[in-house]
């Protein structure tokens, strides 16, 4: 027992070295190639106590790139991956269903048609530096999160099937609205369709600033109810005479996911297979238990979207691919792999 849960520590030291090594590439690849060991130079020289130990021996046009263009991309790639791993693991614990993920109860396509709202209307917002699109994104994952649960609920309790059919029933009928939209949105029709299809091109540390808190907030929480996801797994009944307080924990980890997927919703489009993967692999790795799975589906979220953002921004260059696509393209073929090599129960 000990030997496996060291084994299981060991992984999140692992994915946390590949995450660097990732984070070091995927700034150092571009039009203009910069090297990895500058990359790390100008990474370091830019910490207070530690830039004064370094002589500045490349172009100022590299720092420039560095900083301003690709670190906010990269940035945000992880954050919006571990975010995205993060909801999918929760809500896969709370629904006990492998096929549950963050786009499940219609946070995603709330903030689909708020962003869509934002293009056909051609709103103009600005606040931190993100403009209408991402705020009316996260507005609409917000309020249909809200119309959901609200929906699913019966006298006190909200039943698991009923907030699964809700969320369905919603989020086909926000799919049609923004479909709508679209066809009659004929000038802005490729802004929608691309920015529906999910990518991380032009953003900004606006964009990091503003889902950074969630992904912090959403991490506390979900290590903090980690132990009462796993006595959840046994069921509610068994749950609540363990001592759980079932119907508070499911309302504060729904909310939590929901946020979160809004949040990366909002900052990067519709990305699908990463909530829904990752969470697999990372049960397939370490088991079931949310005390080691939380962190381990954030690392791993990272690193497959970071990875994928690599792939759409070189496979092509300098054409860039869509996020979303890139995501499910080499995502799904991988998981029929997985799932059919490996013979045991996910749950």
């Amino acid at each position: 027992m000990i030997k496996i849960e060291y084994c299981k520590r060991q992984a999140v030291w692992l994915l946390l070295a590949v995450l660097l090594i990732m984070i070091i590439l995927a700034v150092a690849i571009g039009s203009i190639y910069i090297s990895p060991l500058q990359v790390m130079k100008i990474l370091l020289f830019q910490l207070p106590g530690v830039g004064g130990q370094i002589v500045p021996n490349w172009p100022e046009s590299y720092e420039t790139i560095i900083t301003l263009f690709r670190l906010p991309r990269v940035i945000l790639a992880l954050v919006v991956g571990s975010a995205l791993a993060l909801a999918g693991a929760i809500f896969q614990g709370l629904f006990k269903n492998p096929m549950a993920d963050p786009h499940i109860i219609g946070a995603s396509a709330g903030a689909g048609l708020g962003a869509t709202l934002a293009i056909s209307l051609g709103l103009s917002l600005d606040w931190s530096g993100l403009g209408a699109v991402p705020l009316l994104a996260a507005l609409g994952a917000f309020l249909t999160v809200i119309l959901v649960y609200n929906l699913a609920r019966t006298g006190g309790t909200v039943p698991i099937p009923n907030l699964l059919l809700a969320g369905v029933a919603l989020s086909s009928f926000l799919s049609a609205m923004i479909s709508l939209l679209i066809y009659f949105s004929q000038d802005q029709m490729h802004t929608i369709v691309f920015w529906l299809m999910g990518g991380l091109s032009g953003r900004t540390w606006g964009y990091v600033l503003f889902t950074l808190p969630y992904l912090l907030v959403g991490t506390c929480v979900a290590i903090y109810y980690a132990r009462d996801l796993n006595l959840m797994l046994l069921g509610e009944d068994s749950a609540h005479n363990l001592g759980v307080e079932v119907e508070r924990v499911k309302a504060i980890l729904l909310i939590v996911a929901s946020i979160l997927t809004g949040a990366a919703v909002a900052a990067s489009g519709m990305i699908g297979f990463v909530g829904l993967i990752v969470p697999h692999v990372a049960r397939i790795l370490v088991g079931p238990d949310h005390r080691i799975l939380v962190p381990v589906s954030i690392l791993a979220g990272a690193i497959l979207l970071l990875g994928a953002d690599i792939l759409a921004r070189t496979i092509l260059a300098p054409v860039e691919l869509p996020l979303g696509v890139v995501t499910a393209l080499f995502g799904a073929p991988f998981f029929i792999f997985l799932l059919r090599r490996y013979r045991g129960p996910l749950f």
